[in-house]
């Protein structure tokens, strides 16, 4: 793994936002800037990483190994009933255990991991229920291997996979006749992220419509409806389950026939205690670091300590080996905290490399690379496309 320089499109703003990735330019308070073909606040275009076959080989293997642990941590947290452990709500079980009965299908994830002085990847952890960075990792950084990088390889299948993916959504739910998509209206990312999901979609042969969290309504019976009064049978919502569960009709999830995407059970998933979780069930795994509820378990040892429903680096705290700490404020961290062993990121001089690998469905599709100028990873951290030398697996 390589930072390579790289000469910008000339185009480059152009180029992205043609393609609906509209929020390229934005800074580190997520407020859009004037596109300059000089500057990259966001969207990196005078580098790339560069990666080895071997490497590429061994993100995919990771990922799926990774993900297959994960759903057999689902089913032990379920069976061994340790929601209030993972500070999930004892009455919305019922709703989590239907859903994975159910089987109820996913669409995507994201883990986020690093690659060890071996070339092993780590996980970090697993974004599994609102994952962003969608666009830039499918087409955006595709487009850019085209026009750049033509003689060489990406380890990115994300789009064709996500269209796939509704594919078989639809034949899961044969009597659904439209898809709703749900974000909240004010992120411009978050917009960009669900318009280009819902255009998968269309690809696949589905109707879609979009509105905002806001705007959803319920009525006696449990039944969600958008603004048009039309109901809701099955929901994409970019909007954390955690959240879902402490709005106001929160407790009408419960008994609502609709169905959302992604189900109840990923939020088993995306909270962080799973990695404790893991690591009890599957000790000293290669790919994982260890973990625990316990802070005790880590006293002198350099470790990071994540709250289990933070999101983009949010109340994320590391101790290092000198003692030092590095936190990063939020509001998040009354639910509980998970501790984890100290992995540190590669660094490229003044900036830390971080990899998110994609799933769609059960399988492994691709990859990303987020730099920050410390070394918690947040949500408005660079992107920066990837490319590989097919041939060289050094």
């Amino acid at each position: 793994m390589q930072r390579a320089r790289q000469q910008p499109r000339p185009d480059w703003p152009g180029r992205l936002d043609e393609i609906g990735f509209r929020f390229h330019s934005i800074d580190e308070h997520g407020v859009m800037q004037t596109p300059d073909p000089h500057r990259f606040p966001y969207w990196v275009e005078n580098a790339a990483y560069l990666f080895s076959e071997d490497e590429i080989e061994a993100v995919w293997a990771a990922t799926r190994e990774l993900h297959a642990r994960c759903l057999d941590a689902v089913d032990y947290v379920i069976r061994a009933r340790l929601f209030s452990r993972m500070a999930i709500p004892p009455e919305f079980e019922p709703l989590i255990r239907a859903s994975w009965e159910r089987r109820d299908p996913s669409v995507y994830g994201r883990f986020d991991m690093t690659l060890d002085e071996r070339g092993v990847p780590k996980m970090y952890e697993y974004n599994a229920d609102t994952p962003t960075s969608l666009i830039e990792s499918s087409i955006a950084q595709w487009f850019w291997k085209t026009d750049v990088q033509p003689d060489h390889d990406q380890f990115n299948s994300i789009h064709e996979a996500l269209v796939d993916r509704w594919r078989a959504l639809r034949r899961h739910y044969p009597d659904v006749q439209t898809l709703h998509f749900a974000c909240i209206f004010d992120s411009l990312e978050d917009v960009a992220n669900v318009e280009y999901l819902m255009d998968t979609a269309v690809q696949a042969g589905w109707a879609v419509k979009i509105l905002d969290m806001g705007r959803i309504g319920v009525d006696r019976v449990d039944r969600f409806f958008d603004e048009q009064d039309e109901p809701v049978d099955l929901m994409f919502k970019l909007y954390p389950w955690e959240w879902m569960l402490r709005e106001s009709f929160g407790p009408r999830l419960i008994a609502s026939p609709t169905r959302w995407i992604e189900p109840p059970w990923k939020m088993i998933l995306s909270n962080k205690a799973i990695l404790a979780v893991l690591w009890t069930l599957f000790p000293d795994h290669p790919n994982l670091l260890p973990a625990s509820l316990s802070k005790d378990d880590f006293a002198g040892k350099a470790h990071a300590r994540k709250p289990f429903f933070s999101r983009e680096g949010a109340n994320v705290s590391l101790t290092l080996s000198d003692g030092q700490t590095i936190a990063e404020g939020g509001r998040y961290g009354e639910e509980g905290f998970v501790y984890q062993a100290y992995a540190p990121l590669p660094r490229f001089g003044d900036r830390y490399a971080t990899i998110g690998s994609w799933v769609v469905g059960d399988e492994s599709v691709g990859l990303c690379v987020r730099e920050e100028l410390q070394p918690i990873t947040r949500n408005t951290s660079f992107f920066v496309p990837h490319y590989f030398n097919k041939n060289d697996r050094t």
